[in-house]
């Protein structure tokens, strides 16, 4: 019969042990994935060719100063009229309907294609064509949406 366990034994790695471990699990890993490997090796050849490697280095280098020079950058007037202009932009579409927003961005590009075509016909427009448009249904929408729209602006800049 066999002696009954007393005690149990830690099997302690040196550290020379556990970095061949390590190794062979590189060595696995590299194994399975070869193919990624080679495009990454690849690709970080083609970044260090064109030299973005060295800049990157170099910003790392030199990221306190770059940081002043962001921050003061930001910090002068246009940058700060700048920032402010897009969260007033951002808050006042935030209250338009998004699908009145897209239909208008959309009417905007057909109306700019349109005028577009009739630059390059170098026609001209005379007080009649634009009496005779009028009864043009779609340029009489467009009208009426614009005399509205400015209706409602000039209430909106009064208060």
């Amino acid at each position: 019969m066999a002696a009954p366990i007393t005690a149990i034994r830690k099997e302690d790695k040196s550290e020379e042990q556990m970095k061949l471990e390590k190794l062979e699990e590189l060595k696995t890993l590299l194994a399975e994935q070869e193919a990624a490997v080679s495009k990454t090796m690849k690709l970080l050849g083609e970044l260090n060719g064109l030299g973005v490697l060295d800049a990157a280095d170099s910003m790392i280098g030199a990221k306190e100063d770059i940081a002043k020079i962001v921050l003061g950058q930001l910090s002068k007037e246009p940058a700060k009229n700048l920032m402010n202009t897009a969260i007033a932009a951002g808050g006042a579409l935030s209250k338009a309907e998004p699908e009145v927003m897209g239909k208008l961005v959309e009417s905007i590009v057909a109306g700019t294609k349109q005028g577009e075509d009739f630059l390059k016909s170098d026609k001209k427009t005379g007080v009649l064509d634009l009496l005779k448009a009028m009864n043009d249904p779609d340029i009489n929408r467009a009208v009426g949406f614009g005399l509205q729209f400015l209706k409602g602006m000039g209430k909106a800049l009064k208060d």
